[in-house]
């Protein structure tokens, strides 16, 4: 079930904004990297922000962007993490961030394995697409920031503009991005500059 801040605009909204969807892992938060590839903290106190990450959402939702977080868990459909972990790690990061509208999280394993959620797995863009249906969100004036390839592909298919965080991991785009970037307030002042032309 996606988690929402208390002040979630609804789907009666009387007018659709425009959105910021937000990778989690490696584009919030610092990943943990093992053999050039990053994996997911575990537990809240693993959980840690990159530095200016409050900030740049403050004025991306200051902005009129909706921040949507769109996510894929996979350990919790493989049976390595408990789906509390993961709730747990969302309640610190909106307590860390109220600007963050909603999270959308699909547990489904991936690996092959055929699972009902899977329309909802990055690169699919069902994530984005419910939360738009919920929120009353404008995608053709919304964007994807993210730092893997599943994150572009998921905003491509979506019709958002893109913007690649580099981390430099062992793995290649397969779809070229309209910007990069080396961190999240570099993401972000290129939304708030395409925001203000």
């Amino acid at each position: 079930m996606p988690l929402s801040s208390p002040t979630s605009p609804t789907a009666s909204s009387p007018q659709r904004r425009p959105a910021v969807f937000l990778d989690r892992d490696g584009t919030l938060n610092v990943p943990v990297v093992r053999e050039g590839q990053p994996f997911p903290a575990l537990s809240p106190t693993e959980f840690t922000l990159f530095p200016g990450v409050p900030s740049a959402c403050r004025a991306l939702h200051a902005a009129g962007y909706v921040l949507v977080v769109v996510t894929n868990q996979p350990d919790v459909g493989r049976g390595t993490m408990a789906r509390s972990a993961v709730q747990a790690i969302h309640a610190k990061l909106l307590a860390l961030v109220p600007e963050i509208a909603r999270v959308e999280v699909c547990y489904a394993p991936g690996q092959g394995k055929s699972d009902p959620e899977d329309y909802r797995r990055k690169p699919e863009p069902g994530m984005v697409h419910d939360a738009a249906a919920a929120l009353g969100i404008d995608l053709a004036r919304s964007w994807m920031i993210g730092d893997r390839w599943r994150d572009i592909e998921c905003g491509q298919r979506a019709n958002l503009k893109t913007v690649f965080i580099d981390l430099g991991y062992a793995e290649k785009l397969r779809l070229p991005p309209d910007h990069v970037v080396t961190s999240f307030t570099d993401a972000a002042a290129i939304v708030l500059a395409a925001s203000r032309t």
